[in-house]
């Protein structure tokens, strides 16, 4: 079995997040359980570039990956030289698996794919939902759905992570097949969780994610004077300055000092997540939600709203709270188990990291992806 996965940035792209990184994990590890896998990206790397050699295969990680220079920036990534590879070897592949939509890489290559004749699979990670079409550029995207994305869509088999997701994309299109299977995600080895319980008060909060309109931050931001415990609150995650300033100036003269803008984070997450006691994600959408299994990795519950695709999971195993995506719904809920619920805190410090653990990694879910793939030849 041999397949080509597509998507516009691959790491060390790390400034693109989750899904990014989720792609390269899925890649690395259907290779160590013996499936061919080649990725075409582009040097996508924010407003800058890779500095990688492009049109020559390399190995990234144990995956075999060709980068090739786009000609437009972020969101459109347009790369001839991708296109042009993909015609040329689409052939080679049994299936074309093509990652987020609403970019010149994804929308061209699977117009090629089909063209040529090879079964496509998309995961749309968070591009086809309501709130995409609502939000930026809504004009062009309805065009383009309406005279070219609906009808290549409807020729695709979709993969998606979550069942909201899978909800949201019916109400869009109709597609061959939705397969639903969680993204992997990355987390520390076991037993590298172990820390005595955080000490309290303060209650201390975490929003780690990248800093975007939809994450809800300005939410979590306009909650903060109706916190009646304790609190402290670090930012963590990067994005537009403009909006960013914005942002600071949503925070109250009297909680300046309760509020930490801590920037990017990478290899040492899993530190900073374990030192807190609730991670924040108030996403208006989100069709996953990897930071949710990160954090719940090494201990720290979560809080998350009803827009992310991970609620109902965090609901079913008691790992955390779920909100309404508005600033009453969050500063209650924060109240509520500041005052009434620290105990749970601790159990879930306790539990979840192997709840985790047995869900987003290993073969059970690499096998589900290789199940998927066999069912399309």
């Amino acid at each position: 079995m041999k397949i080509l996965h597509i998507i516009a940035a691959y790491k060390p792209a790390v400034i693109y997040g989750g899904p990014t990184m989720s792609v390269a994990m899925l890649c690395e590890e259907l290779v160590k359980s013996g499936v061919l896998v080649e990725v075409f990206t582009t040097t996508a790397n924010g407003a800058t570039e890779l500095p990688v050699t492009t049109n020559t295969p390399t190995k990234v990680d144990g995956v075999t990956v060709t980068y090739f220079k786009r000609l437009t920036k972020d969101h459109t990534h347009f790369s001839p030289a991708l296109l042009k590879a993909l015609w040329k070897r689409a052939t080679e592949f049994d299936a074309i698996h093509i990652h987020a939509w609403w970019n010149l890489v994804s929308i061209f290559s699977c117009l090629i794919a089909l063209r040529r004749g090879i079964p496509v699979i998309l995961s749309p990670r968070g591009t086809l939902s309501n709130y995409s079409f609502t939000n930026n550029n809504t004009g062009k995207k309805r065009f383009i759905h309406k005279y070219l994305g609906k009808k290549l869509l409807a020729k695709c088999h979709m993969h998606v992570t979550s069942v909201r997701e899978a909800e949201t994309i019916t109400k869009l299109v109709s597609p061959k097949s939705i397969t639903t299977i969680s993204n992997f995600v990355k987390i520390e080895n076991a037993g590298m969780n172990a820390l005595p319980p955080v000490s309290f008060p303060p209650l201390k909060l975490l929003f780690f994610s990248r800093i975007e309109e939809k994450k809800g931050l300005n939410l979590l931001l306009n909650a903060l004077p109706l916190l009646t415990v304790p609190f402290h609150l670090t930012i963590a995650g990067n994005g537009d300055k403009s909006y960013i300033d914005q942002l600071k100036a949503l925070v109250h003269p009297d909680m300046i000092n309760k509020v930490t803008w801590g920037g990017f984070y990478n290899d040492d997450k899993f530190d900073l997540l374990r030192r807190h006691h609730l991670m924040v994600l108030p996403s208006h959408d989100e069709n996953f939600g990897n930071v949710v299994i990160e954090s719940l990795s090494v201990g720290t519950a979560v809080l998350v709203s009803e827009n992310v695709g991970l609620a109902g999971y965090v609901n079913m195993h008691q790992l955390g709270w779920v909100c309404s995506t508005n600033t009453a719904s969050i500063s209650e809920t924060i109240n509520y188990i500041a005052n009434k619920q620290y105990q749970q805190l601790e159990i879930i410090r306790t539990s979840a990291p192997d709840t985790v653990r047995g869900d987003f990694t290993g073969d059970k879910l690499v096998q589900q992806y290789i199940g998927l793939y066999k069912k399309l030849k």
